[in-house]
């Protein structure tokens, strides 16, 4: 039972923490593309 819960314990938090940073880079990387393409626009305006 102990075996159990250690396996939970070093497999589980390593996953989940690479879920949640997975996550959070994807929103992260959609803001940039969202501003990138402002950029894009905004360049293109210009000329």
């Amino acid at each position: 039972m102990d075996s159990i819960f250690s396996q939970v314990a070093n497999l589980g938090f390593p996953i989940v923490v690479s879920i949640f940073l997975l996550v959070r880079i994807e929103a992260k990387l959609s803001d940039i593309t969202g501003s990138i393409n402002e950029l894009t626009k905004a360049i293109s305006s210009k000329f």
